[in-house]
């Protein structure tokens, strides 16, 4: 797993369900460029309305752009679909496998590792790969194009105002990486480990119940399930403040577009106000929601994509367990040892 991206590793699992990813990264960034052409033809519509020309127009290009937004919206769903179907069947490939390995293992691989843990590996895992594939994929290629064509729609308006709007989002991308990397890989790893010591501990104090009441026994189990919470809430509380500034800092940013807007248009009209100035404000002003809600979209598909990497590697510790050898396998001789490599998905 440490040698392979975990691109790579999901694409192995997807079979020829590979495609239908590709195809909605396709799809996804097509949806993105055409959803920003009905803000041209709202800024046609300003215009018009500004300079006092031919106000017939306005009905034809409100429906255009209702049109390109209806377009927009029909090939985004398009590309949800094939996440969502490549998506399943990674999970199901995920699980099956795993599931093929799990019955090869020796009975004191559970008592070593805990059936909670593993329980949760096969469940929650798997599950954040699916929701990565699904939803992920498609926002962080929305995310990439939709600056792209940002940068084209700088060329045709005023590109002072639009310089003025990239400011705020350089100091929230500083904000965001420096909390991304290798410390925030390794928090991200630690708060898996802490939900799998929990259900661990939950697993073995539900089973112990009987015995506790039947026998009489001591609460033991119960202490580390306590515990196990304690530890849990001790470190979330701890990352949340270490989180605290630098997520403030991030949310102030993006949202303070319009406050670097509204002073570059101050500098801007100190020797006059004209009417492609207003226009042009008016425009930047309707548009600066889009670069908020990408940079949202880049923040949650980096942090989406730690959790999968660690998905990965915890799938990939399952994988790598010895199973039985053939000489203790008595009742199924043949070698029943499951890799990503010796397994084919459809």
């Amino acid at each position: 797993m440490q040698k392979n991206k975990p691109t790579k590793i999901i694409y192995a699992y997807a079979g020829n369900h590979r495609y239908l990813i590709l195809l909605g990264r396709i799809l996804a960034v097509i949806s993105a460029w055409i959803a920003m052409i009905p803000f041209y033809d709202l800024w046609k519509i300003i215009k018009i309305a500004i300079d006092g020309e031919d106000l017939s127009v306005i009905k034809a290009l409100g429906l255009q752009a209702v049109g390109w937004t209806i377009l927009a919206m029909f090939l985004y769903l398009c590309a949800l679909m094939c996440t969502h179907i490549s998506a399943f069947r990674v999970q199901a490939n995920m699980r099956s496998n795993l599931m093929r390995k799990i019955l090869t293992l020796p009975l004191g691989v559970f008592d070593k590792e805990g059936t909670g843990k593993i329980r949760r590996i096969v469940d929650e895992s798997t599950a954040a790969t699916e929701t990565f594939i699904a939803h992920n994929i498609p926002d962080k290629a929305v995310a990439i194009a939709t600056p792209i064509g940002l940068i084209v729609l700088l060329a045709v308006f005023d590109w002072r105002l639009g310089l003025i709007c990239i400011i705020p989002l350089i100091f929230a991308f500083i904000c965001m990486m420096s909390v991304m990397g290798k410390g925030m890989q390794e928090d991200m790893a630690q708060y898996q480990n802490a939900l799998e010591t929990m259900s661990t501990e939950a697993v073995e104090y539900v089973r112990g119940i009987p015995v506790v009441k039947t026998f009489g026994q001591s609460v033991h189990s119960f202490r580390r399930f306590k515990k196990s919470i304690e530890d849990y809430s001790e470190w979330s509380i701890g990352y949340t403040q270490n989180m605290r500034k630098p997520m403030t800092g991030y949310m102030v940013c993006i949202n303070s577009i319009f406050a670097f807007l509204v002073a570059g248009a101050y500098i801007f009209s100190r020797n006059g106000i004209t009417s492609e100035l207003i226009l042009n404000i008016m425009y930047y002003i309707i548009i600066t929601p889009l670069l908020t809600i990408t940079m949202t979209k880049i923040a949650y598909s980096g942090e989406q994509e730690m959790v999968v990497e660690d998905a990965l590697k915890r799938i990939d510790s399952i994988l790598e367990i010895e199973p039985l050898s053939d000489s203790e396998n008595n009742k199924n001789p043949q070698d029943m040892s499951v890799t990503l490599e010796n397994v084919s998905y459809r």
